[in-house]
């Protein structure tokens, strides 16, 4: 590509390799032919452009066209990103002038763009993103300063609302002082702060000080930085000094649900476990089937559903989440998160997926609506259950039994409607069932809470759980060699043990 024309950034102060966010306007005038591209790091436009130029775009405008972005570097190395971009026109025609209708415009990361955004909007001015890239990268070659801050990462967070400073922190922590501390995460602790300028109350969650914390961390950060959800809990800022990764969220003033359900001295109604399981479901359909990417939790848990003033659920800690594209098949990792909420085969194939969430779901909602933890380590509550640790082996057994209505948590002293905690329990068997295929979808789980729509059949035998070859063994390394993907099938039979711990497993 060769520019016919570039602007100097030197005379405005702006230097593309300094990791800071570049806010860029380009403005075509159809009449006068003059393009004029403004350049800030403000989100405030210039009132003086750094480069007009007389440019004619009808030579290069047909009446369907796709449009994109476009850079280049000349051989060194950098990433161009795209952070947020739109666009507005006003149809010109060379017989009939302005019209006063706008086109649409995008205002959302990534945003989807397909033939339709641009298809009929036949202007130069609609085009103009094209000559972006080109511009920037003509704007690159005038650069000569080199910055580096904080080790590229502001560029990983710029969609975040604040950046804090590390002694802004400190002091709010009171130097992250112990009896600060009210929780623990993946890969980090989390604090109890207050910030001095404000006054408000936030969470503090720092991140352990090694290579996995903080790669996990900055996933975290990277994923939960795009969402936006009321069942969500909301990122307020972060910090990078001093070797220190550190993410500010809204603090829950009912802490999280597992300390609700089992420390707390007052009894959760269950008008509350209610609408916190409706919350959470609604949340997991947001993440899994209304992101642009899907997000995958990979730790579905009540210590990680935390709960506001009025107890409603706020899904929090997405330091082992995934983002994969819609209908993509996941990669093989290593399992990951708490034993007691992980799907039979995610032990197995090391894959999570949106159903790998049902299931955790599926063992909060038997956790919740049962007062009891998904693995009972304690003899005597292990005992109380006829020697079965595993919650969701044990309603599996009741159900079997015809007895599903005694999971209820005794506590509650049937202060609920035996009809909606029937409905609850089967929504939490049907999220547990060993066939992922057979798990519904959280938006499906949403409206069987809402009474939208019926909880499906729930068997009362614990199916089996079957995997072809290439689900599974082909996903077990160094175990199975030479498959025959056609004929082959395995068969999974699950029994627990008295300590709760999957065991005797049997293949076929």
């Amino acid at each position: 590509m060769v520019s016919s024309q570039s602007g100097d950034l030197d005379s405005v102060d702006i230097d593309l390799k300094s990791g800071d966010l570049v806010n860029a306007w380009i403005d075509y005038d159809g009449p006068g032919r003059v393009l004029e591209v403004s350049v800030s790091y403000s989100n405030q436009k210039p009132k003086e452009p750094i480069l007009s130029a007389g440019l004619d775009l009808d030579q290069y405008v047909d009446d369907f066209m796709y449009v994109g972005f476009s850079g280049s570097t000349q051989g060194s190395t950098e990433i161009h990103s795209v952070e947020w971009w739109s666009f507005t026109s006003l149809s010109i025609s060379s017989n009939q002038g302005k019209s006063s209708k706008p086109s649409s415009s995008c205002h959302n990361n990534l945003c989807k763009k397909g033939p339709g955004a641009v298809a009929g909007v036949v202007t130069a001015s609609a085009f103009l993103a094209v000559f972006a890239g080109v511009l920037l990268w003509a704007f690159s070659k005038r650069v000569k300063k080199v910055k580096k801050k904080s080790e590229s990462f502001a560029s990983e967070v710029i969609k975040m609302p604040k950046e804090f400073t590390y002694k802004e922190l400190r002091l709010a922590t009171n130097s992250f002082n112990s009896n600060r501390i009210i929780g623990h995460g993946a890969f980090g602790t989390v604090y109890k702060g207050i910030v001095t300028e404000t006054g408000d109350i936030v969470a503090v969650k720092r991140c352990s000080h090694n290579s996995q914390g903080k790669t996990e961390f900055l996933s975290e950060l990277s994923i939960i930085g795009t969402l936006r959800h009321r069942n969500l809990v909301r990122l307020i800022g972060w910090c990078h000094e001093k070797g220190e990764i550190l993410l500010v969220y809204d603090l829950m003033p009912n802490g999280s649900l597992d300390k609700a359900l089992f420390e707390s001295r007052m009894i959760l109604p269950w008008s509350h476990r209610r609408k916190i399981l409706h919350g959470v479901a609604s949340a997991l359909a947001y993440l899994h089937q209304e992101c642009e990417n899907q997000v995958i939790h990979r730790d579905v848990k009540s210590s990680n559903i935390m709960l506001d003033e009025g107890f409603n659920a706020r899904l929090g800690d997405f330091g082992l989440a995934k983002q994969v594209e819609h209908d993509k098949s996941p990669d093989a990792t290593v399992a990951a998160g708490t034993m007691g909420y992980l799907a039979p085969e995610y032990l197995l194939t090391g894959r999570a997926t949106e159903k790998t969430d049902v299931f955790s779901y599926g063992a909060v909602v038997l956790e919740v609506a049962s007062g009891r933890r998904p693995i009972e380590k304690d003899a005597a509550a292990a005992a109380a259950a006829n020697g079965n640790g595993n919650l969701v082996e044990w309603v599996w057994g009741l159900h079997r039994e015809g007895r599903l209505l005694t999971a209820a948590d005794p506590r509650l002293e049937g202060e609920f409607e035996e009809g909606e905690m029937m409905k609850v329990l089967l929504v939490g068997l049907a999220c547990s069932h060993p066939d992922p295929l057979v798990r519904p979808m959280m938006r499906n789980v949403v409206q069987m809470l809402a009474g939208e729509a019926e909880v499906p059949v729930v068997p009362r035998a614990k199916p089996t759980m079957s995997f072809s070859t290439s689900d599974l063994l082909l996903n077990l390394q160094d175990s199975v060699s030479d498959c025959n993907d056609e004929a082959a099938m395995i068969t999974l039979s699950t029994s627990s043990s008295s300590d709760g711990s999957f065991g005797g497993h049997h293949l076929v």
